[in-house]
């Protein structure tokens, strides 16, 4: 970033996250500069606006990685949050926010903004959940830091992939009929997404005086059982019938969500708990800085309307589960045994295939979500059952776009560590596992038009129990991953047939 750039220098964290992944072509379209702190700098190299942007690596917990990134900045978006990662995540987003005020202030940056959550005020912060405890800390801390910072608390966002909205849509299309916890009847004041980017976007600017927190939300103020009657009707559903007891706590609630949604019990937990207590707005003082333009903030209605749009014209740019699960191994791909320190076990598979390999990677890049995985359904449906069952993200995140993927996508319970397009697609699992694995599949040409398909599955043991995991579900290889590759290849002819243009028969001559 060059002191000749016009516009603000920016910091943004958690680029690869659902609001981070926004906030930079909000940023970047008022004409400001931005800089992504990432621990994986190839999570966003297929983002439109990633040619823009400048990408940097390191972690919020790295010191010097924070300091070298803070370097020229004026504002640095602070969206990261540990949730997740261990009993003690409220400790790791101490150190975190600590990290960056101090580094911030040395660096001379003019101001912090954050992204925190809607705490209800004389609730003491014992009786909050961790999750809003957590938040509310941060903010504290950034407050602190000698550095001028905007905390922002919101509660319900809206929008086209967040958690918030996923867990609501499930919820009301699934089930007609619901027997739901109390916190239905809690008061809630939801923002759309794109009020709460605009209020990020236009907290940049404001005077080196202000340090304060401010409450943000929507036009409305709603229960969750009003939310869910409203989404049923925008979504044109028959009306629910709705019938809240008290005996389901948060745990049981989370754990209900995690069943009927795509949202993991793990992050259905901190949305669920945050519901006991009332999240509403007392005051609005954001105007003074960030005025409302004609038309906004947008209502409840307009919200869906616009996220249900967005998913119908599979137009999601960011999902809840773009930001990695919490606990998932970043450890790069084992090469040979040698570097795992033991056992790398591996299932090969290669096929010829009687079809071009354009119509073989369109395969490819298309499998999981809605298209499936090509093999043993009963299989795959029983694995994301059981990772589900023990915390994990299961089958049930889909993908972002029905026929294209980027690097960094989640699918189903992996995500793509790499893609080269046309060659190679590269996954990395996210279920539970005793160990690391990943699932590469290359689409290569082959003789006479044709292509090969190259299959293979890595595992990396951790353990005696990772060793006893691959030879207890080896005996199925041949059916799933062998099933797979045969299936993909069939697809793939198919799909050329499929492509090909029609032959008019040649019309006959005179005599």
């Amino acid at each position: 970033m060059s002191e000749d750039d016009t516009g603000l220098r920016c910091l943004v964290t958690g680029a690869t996250g659902y609001i981070g992944g926004r906030l930079v072509p909000e940023l970047l379209a008022e004409g400001h500069r931005v800089r992504c702190l990432a621990r994986s700098p190839a999570k966003l190299r297929d983002y439109p606006w990633a040619g823009e942007a400048e990408v940097v690596r390191g972690d919020v917990l790295d010191a010097d990685s924070v300091a070298e990134a803070m370097r020229d900045t004026d504002v640095a978006y602070y969206l990261v949050h540990a949730l997740g990662t261990g009993h003690d995540f409220e400790a790791t987003d101490r150190e975190a926010a600590r990290i960056f005020g101090e580094r911030a202030r040395a660096a001379g940056v003019r101001r912090i903004v954050y992204l925190g959550g809607l705490t209800p005020p004389g609730v003491p912060e014992t009786e909050l959940s961790p999750h809003l405890r957590s938040r509310t800390e941060v903010g504290r801390i950034l407050l602190h830091s000698g550095v001028p910072t905007t905390v922002l608390r919101a509660a319900v966002i809206i929008g086209s992939g967040s958690a918030s909205f996923e867990m609501l849509r499930y919820l009301t299309e699934r089930l007609p009929v619901m027997v739901t916890p109390s916190w239905v009847h809690t008061r809630i004041q939801p923002m759309g997404v794109r009020d709460v980017l605009r209020t990020l976007v236009g907290s940049a600017l404001m005077p080196a005086d202000v340090n304060r927190t401010f409450d943000i939300g929507g036009p409305e103020i709603l229960t969750y059982l009003e939310m869910m009657r409203r989404y049923a009707t925008i979504a044109a559903l028959p009306r629910r019938l709705i019938f809240p007891v008290p005996v389901l706590t948060p745990r049981l609630s989370s754990h209900w969500v995690g069943l009927v949604t795509p949202v993991p019990a793990s992050i259905a937990r901190p949305l669920t708990e945050s519901l006991r207590h009332e999240v509403v707005c007392h005051e609005h003082d954001i105007v003074r800085y960030v005025p409302d333009p004609p038309g906004r903030p947008i209502g409840f209605d307009e919200a869906v309307s616009l996220a249900l749009q967005r998913v119908r014209d599979a137009q999601v740019t960011t999902r809840w589960s773009s930001a990695s699960v919490p606990g998932a191994p970043s450890d790069p791909l084992p090469t040979d045994p040698d570097w795992a320190g033991g056992s790398l076990y591996t299932d090969r598979r290669e096929l010829t295939v009687d079809a071009p390999r354009e119509a073989l990677w369109k395969v490819i890049e298309g499998i999981g979500g809605d298209n499936g995985w090509y093999s043993f359904p009963l299989a795959w449906a029983v694995r994301g059952w059981l990772d589900r069952m023990v915390g994990g993200v299961g089958l049930r995140r889909g993908r972002r776009d029905a026929t294209r993927l980027r690097t960094g996508d989640s699918l189903d319970f992996w995500r793509v560590e790499e893609i080269e397009p046309g060659h190679l697609l590269r996954l990395r699992a996210e279920m539970r596992l005793p160990g690391l694995a990943w699932l590469e599949m290359y689409a290569e040409t082959g003789d006479d038009g044709g292509s090969r398909f190259r299959q293979r599955a890595l595992f990396h043991p951790h353990g005696l129990l990772g060793h006893a995991y691959w030879w207890s579900v080896s005996p199925f290889h041949a059916a799933v991953f062998g099933g797979m590759a045969r299936n993909i290849a069939k697809a793939a002819v198919k799909h050329a047939a499929d492509s090909a243009p029609a032959t008019k028969p040649e019309s006959a001559s005179t005599p």
